[in-house]
């Protein structure tokens, strides 16, 4: 394939001619298009015309027919202020008119290979497309490098407003079939009114909107839409999707209280597996919320308790666990006591739903790759949680 070039020819007069020399031509066509896009002209050129030869029905686009199936024809394109007069000399002469939809407007090869960007600007424009010795390029078909001219073509341009396609001259009976081909196509629909591009407009924003929240179910909760209530939790409620989906709409359905039950034996679970609840110093927060207190210090200020942690015991238990994040396909490695204090932290907030998605949530990452066994322990701790969906498995125990 060439590569795509651009040139420009100018002069500065009443007639400027844009382009002069020779286009190579595929399936007897060569285009005029607006716009970069040459993928994006569709449509049938000639609908609803008269003449065949300057499809002019796709807005923005002149389809141009050779006679010359394959290989170089003669190509000239002049712009003017105002209509030229008539060359009989041509034996092929249509008009039709052509309004550029985008910037640059180029005479375009097959496939858009080669571009000549032409100078013509917005508005509306009348064209005059010329032809001679179409049959004889017919019957050869193809014309090889070495081979003289069978055909030539003149294109002109000038500012007119718009109006139908005409055939001011047929001599060759490949014009005559064009012609007659382009008059047994349907007119293209009319464009549509205000009203119509307005709903239109209306129904994409729709679309959109829908496929941003299908992207958010999907992406965020596990492919099943979340209450308005769970929207607003947020946070650990989506964070708990990974673990097990199917336990955030149970526990949104509890009442208070066992929410908040829900909250602190996640604290327990959480700080029994790692190594917390014996440590003489963390053993009062532990009672402190089972009371429904407030915290004691250290526990009232969440730096004292990170220094505590990491001024070193003997009683605490380091090792790591593994957390599988399935969806990154990421492996992190995590100090068991470190994930656990949040769940103490996340347990005595004041929405007790979101109390007890922070104390799961740290619980699971606590517990790594073993979570499938604190939420089959969480349903038997409490059956309201109930059982998972009916296309969840959890892993099997170890």
């Amino acid at each position: 394939m060439h590569a795509r070039r651009f040139t420009r020819v100018c002069q500065s007069a009443a007639m400027q001619v844009l382009f002069d020399g020779e286009v190579w031509v595929h399936y007897r066509q060569v285009y005029v298009v607006s716009g970069s896009d040459f993928d994006a002209v569709a449509g049938n050129a000639v609908a609803g015309q008269q003449n065949g030869l300057c499809g002019a029905a796709t807005p923005g686009f002149l389809h141009l027919v050779t006679g010359l199936h394959t290989g170089r024809v003669g190509f000239r394109i002049e712009r003017y202020d105002e209509a030229p007069a008539v060359d009989d000399a041509w034996e092929e002469i249509v008009e039709a008119s052509f309004t550029p939809t985008d910037e640059p407007v180029a005479l375009t090869q097959w496939a858009g290979e080669a571009q000549w960007v032409l100078a013509i600007e917005d508005g509306d424009w009348r064209v005059r497309f010329c032809a001679s010795g179409m049959d004889a390029a017919w019957e050869a078909d193809t014309r090889l490098d070495d081979q003289r001219q069978l055909d030539r073509y003149l294109l002109q341009f000038w500012p007119a407003p718009p109006g139908p396609d005409q055939v001011l001259k047929q001599t060759s009976a490949t014009a005559a079939y064009w012609h007659e081909h382009a008059r047994t196509q349907p007119p293209p629909p009319p464009p549509p009114t205000d009203e119509e591009k307005a709903e239109a407009a209306r129904q994409a924003r729709r679309r959109e909107e829908e496929r941003a929240r299908q992207y958010d179910i999907d992406t965020y909760w596990g492919g099943r839409a979340p209450t308005e209530r769970l929207r607003k939790v947020g946070g650990a409620a989506m964070s708990l999707v990974k673990f097990d989906r199917s336990v955030i709409d149970t526990i949104a359905d509890l009442d208070p209280e066992a929410q908040r039950s829900v909250a602190r034996w996640c604290v327990h679970r959480a700080f029994d597996a790692a190594g917390l609840s014996s440590l003489d110093w963390v053993a009062p927060a532990l009672a402190a919320l089972d009371r429904g207190d407030d915290l004691p210090p250290p526990f009232d200020d969440q730096v004292r308790v990170w220094e505590a942690l990491h001024g070193g015991t003997d009683n605490v238990v380091n090792t790591h666990s593994v957390l599988v994040e399935g969806d990154i396909g990421s492996e992190y490695r995590i100090m068991p006591e470190a994930a656990a204090l949040p769940a103490l932290f996340g347990a005595v907030e004041p929405d007790p739903l979101r109390a007890a998605f922070d104390a799961l949530y740290a619980a699971a990452v606590t517990f790594g790759d073993e979570h499938p066994r604190l939420f089959r322990e969480l349903r038997e701790a409490f059956p309201a949680v109930g059982k998972p969906w009916a296309w969840y498995e959890p892993p099997a125990a170890d």
